[in-house]
Formats: C-alpha cells, sequence, structure tokens
C-alpha cells in the first residue's frame, strides 16, 4: 500500500494508515471485509482505498457476487 501524506479531501496531513474491519450492507445484506487496510482521514472522514484494498471489498460484496460466478464453456 503507497504512503499518502495527506488527505485528498481535505488536505489535512493527519491522513493514517489503519487496518479496520469493514462492515457494510448492500441491499439489505450485511458484509464484513475482515482485516482491511486502507487510509482514513480523522479531520473528514475521508476513506482511501487501494486497488488491493478494493479487489479484498470486492471478494465479500455481495454486490460483486454475480460476477465471480463462472459459466462453464460449451
Amino acid at each position: 500500500m503507497s504512503k499518502l501524506t495527506f488527505c485528498p479531501t481535505c488536505g489535512s496531513k493527519k491522513i493514517k494508515q489503519v487496518r479496520r474491519n469493514l462492515i457494510r450492507s448492500f441491499q439489505g445484506q450485511t458484509y464484513v471485509v475482515p482485516d482491511l487496510e486502507y487510509h482514513e482521514c480523522p479531520d473528514c472522514g475521508e476513506r482511501v482505498y487501494d486497488p488491493q484494498a478494493m479487489r479484498k471489498i470486492e471478494a465479500h460484496s455481495p454486490a460483486y457476487a454475480k460476477k465471480r460466478i463462472r459459466k462453464k464453456a460449451a
């Protein structure tokens, strides 16, 4: 994960890299992304996810479940 030195939204230099469980819901279904690393700004609440974090979110989110189903080749 790359190191951010300032928040892209508010410009604060207090942005920190954190590792937390991310709890979200999609169409009434709650899901958890465990031990997700991302940057969070304590001043404005902005969260910045790198590509690796986004792949982890997609792997746990029911919003992407249909994309994970692969059809057999004929």
